[in-house]
């Protein structure tokens, strides 16, 4: 009796000794999955069914930004047609103004944004979650910027100052951004910087009056949306908080849109 007693003593011992480590083990395996989990949906192709609702959201921001920046800074920040006509004006007579050096400033950090942004998603993996989520919350960062300056500098809209300048570049290199989603996503019309050619396509639909038409659709909430974004940043540009509201505002709109693509469904393939 005492050697069994002894033995049964040794296992209880044994399984004591081993029941830390077991809980251990099962913590860690829990942590794993998590991991896991996680990896798995922040590296999915995200789906581009109603994708298209996250770039008419994103007019609102346009709207809000060019109004704004024209009014107070007298550049556009995301249409670059606007800047390049100021542009052209300002080389006729480049010493009566200076608007067409703010609208040159846009344009060259708008076509370096262009450049960054779609090799950005090119080498990524366009449409994963993760680098849209990448891509949006650098567009947000760079308005961050533009909004901190903004904010605690002196706010100018005479001569060259780079506190207009900086702020200016900022925000025109992350506008591309949205422009290069609409690319990615394979909705070529909604890049939420020109809406002539979205007039044009609009009034020429051969289905123009039909009820069923979600081309004709996006085409008409595009300016919609800019417009009422451009209402609101012109009342931003009216009141005494000025661009840094406007700015402000659109830091809080783009932490929308990172959000939207944090949770937004996977591609159906991915799920197969």
């Amino acid at each position: 009796m005492s050697a069994l007693g002894s033995a049964t003593d040794s296992l209880r011992r044994a399984a004591d000794e081993e029941t830390p480590l077991l809980g251990r083990a099962g913590k860690s395996s829990d942590g794993s999955r998590i991991s896991a989990r996680l990896h798995r949906h922040m590296t999915v192709n995200v789906s581009k069914h109603w994708a298209d609702l996250v770039l008419l959201f994103c007019y609102i921001i346009t709207g809000l930004l060019d109004s704004s920046a024209v009014f107070i800074w007298g550049s556009f920040v995301s249409m670059q047609t606007g800047n390049t006509v100021y542009l052209g004006l300002g080389l006729t007579q480049p010493s009566t103004g200076i608007r067409w050096i703010k609208a040159l400033t846009s344009i060259s950090f708008f076509c370096l944004g262009s450049f960054f942004f779609s090799r950005f998603h090119r080498y990524l993996s366009p449409r994963r979650r993760w680098v849209l989520v990448a891509s949006y919350t650098l567009q947000l960062f760079f308005i961050a910027v533009a909004a901190v300056i903004v904010t605690v500098g002196k706010e100018s809209t005479n001569g060259l100052h780079w506190q207009v300048l900086v702020p200016l570049a900022s925000v025109a290199f992350q506008s591309s951004g949205q422009a290069v989603t609409s690319r990615v996503l394979q909705y070529g019309g909604l890049t939420s910087v020109v809406l002539t050619s979205n007039y044009c396509d609009l009034f020429s639909d051969p289905k123009l009056f039909s009820l069923s038409n979600v081309e004709r659709n996006r085409r008409v909430a595009a300016p919609v949306l800019l417009l009422l974004g451009a209402i609101f940043g012109g009342l931003w540009a009216h009141s005494s908080v000025g661009m840094r509201g406007a700015l402000w505002t659109a830091v809080a709109l783009k932490g929308l849109v990172v959000g939207a693509w944090l949770v937004w469904e996977a591609d159906p393939e991915e799920d197969a």
